[in-house]
């Protein structure tokens, strides 16, 4: 999360990945108009079922291609420009479970873009909507969701089945958010910067949940375990380290001390967040892919690593027409190893080779071509990363040139027009980038071939 002073344009930005449980899950990016969202929403997992509201609008999403595993839409833009990252999965004590137990029939990340998104329209309304779902259904899990509009960041934590907190991102902060709870000190009189379930102080005094004199959300509700302590806060640890290093010089990446809230020394780009969302401990005696290193033994899990299965960037910018100011950049698969590609969201359709995901492995689809290229180069990291990197820096420019062209060409287009003339530049950027990413697809597969355990010619005689 970046606030629209701490980013380089003065955008809002907020980012996810989505991890699976599984290295292959794929994905696809697809536009959901007004008339194709649905009346009664029924999730797959959990048996949660809602009415939902008869005045949708259209919003993006980037759901499962599995459909009989549910929407998990995670990620997306709606047609007011309010933008939703749902969700990311945290952590809850015991103490809190016991006391406010979560709901097995209840919602959860499966279901929250698509129930909420289409029905909001600011930053601050989707913090409203999704308290009062919870205090009517409950949650089955703990997550943390974000929303973003162009002038507001909030960030939404939820703990044991009905209770949460949400807090505005201060305008120059950034926050880097690991699956474990995060907000720290809650100031109840500051309704313009938190927002709370109403029963929240009475429910902390009753169950004596609060062990010190302030109210802090983390220590409260959050947990501290060996877990964490490995797969949670070196991530956080890291990304704080890229921003500041000062900050974090005397902190271990297992430090429970790290602050929510943080400061960059500098404004933060697209391509800073690209580069914190793929890394892997880079210039740190934990990089897996280091010369020697021995990924098996790895004390701490990367933040880009094989079960990466999307990455969206959510850029509201202020200097644009509204109609064309939200960009929903996006890279499937493994984050160290894929581009991240920029698509505005006020279009009727979204490119085919990025909407039309199969379960089945095809080399002409985006999400597939990258976990191809994600497999050869995680094996043969050394020998073919250089490739990657020119890749990515090459697709990072165009992507930069694409926006700069399309603000330019679409300028006095209204209505259908317009989204007609942004939905066909979308189609455009995606050839070129699926064109260009096959290119390198071919170049790696040749050259990992020529090195491939096993090889052997007639120059052995």
């Amino acid at each position: 999360m970046v606030g629209k002073n701490a980013s380089y344009d003065g955008s809002t930005l907020i980012a996810r990945n989505e991890d699976a449980g599984e290295a292959v899950h794929p994905k696809k990016f697809v536009v959901i108009h007004h008339e194709d969202q649905p009346s009664e929403y029924h999730s797959k997992l959990s048996k949660f079922s809602i009415q939902l509201p008869d005045n949708p609008v259209r919003y993006t999403s980037v759901p499962d291609a599995a459909v009989d595993e549910g929407v998990w839409g995670e990620a997306g833009v709606n047609a007011h420009n309010v933008a939703m990252s749902a969700t990311e999965t945290i952590t809850t004590n015991s103490r809190v479970l016991g006391a406010d137990p979560l709901v097995k029939n209840g919602l959860g990340e499966e279901d929250l873009l698509t129930i909420t998104l289409p029905y909001i329209s600011s930053a601050r309304d989707g913090v409203e909507r999704v308290g009062s779902l919870l205090k009517k259904y409950g949650t089955y899990e703990s997550n943390g969701i974000i929303f973003s509009d162009v002038n507001e960041i909030w960030y939404m934590e939820t703990a044991g089945g009905h209770h949460w907190v949400a807090q505005r991102i201060p305008d120059d902060a950034y926050v880097i958010a690991p699956n474990q709870t995060g907000i720290q000190e809650v100031k109840f009189d500051d309704p313009d910067n938190f927002m709370f379930s109403k029963d929240l102080l009475k429910f902390v005094e009753k169950y004596h949940l609060n062990l010190t004199s302030n109210f802090n959300f983390r220590e409260i509700f959050g947990s501290d375990t060996q877990l964490d302590h490995h797969y949670n806060t070196p991530r956080a640890w890291y990304g704080q380290r890229y921003f500041n290093p000062e900050s974090v010089k005397d902190l271990s990446p297992m430090s429970n001390k790290l602050p929510f809230i943080n400061y960059a020394d500098r404004k933060i780009t697209i391509e800073d967040i690209k580069f914190v969302l793929s890394s892997h401990y880079q210039d740190t005696p934990y990089d897996p892919f280091a010369p020697g290193a021995d990924y098996k033994t790895n004390p701490y899990r990367p933040i880009g690593f094989n079960r990466n299965q999307e990455l969206s960037i959510l850029q509201l910018r202020p200097y644009v027409a509204e109609d064309h100011a939200a960009i929903q950049w996006l890279a499937f698969a493994g984050n160290p190893f894929n581009t991240i590609v920029p698509f505005y969201t006020h279009i009727l359709d979204t490119p085919d080779c990025y909407r039309d995901t199969t379960t089945t492995l095809d080399s002409h689809n985006a999400y597939w071509a990258n976990r191809l290229i994600s497999l050869i180069v995680a094996d043969h990291y050394q020998e073919l990363m250089a490739d990657v990197e020119d890749f990515q820096l090459k697709s990072l420019a165009y992507g930069h040139q694409r926006i700069a062209k399309v603000d330019k060409a679409v300028s006095g287009k209204k209505g259908g027009e317009l989204m007609q003339a942004l939905s066909q530049a979308n189609e455009r950027t995606a050839d070129r980038i699926m064109k260009d990413t096959e290119e390198l697809l071919t170049k790696l597969v040749t050259r990992a071939s020529d090195n491939s355990r096993g090889a052997f010619t007639r120059e052995h005689y």
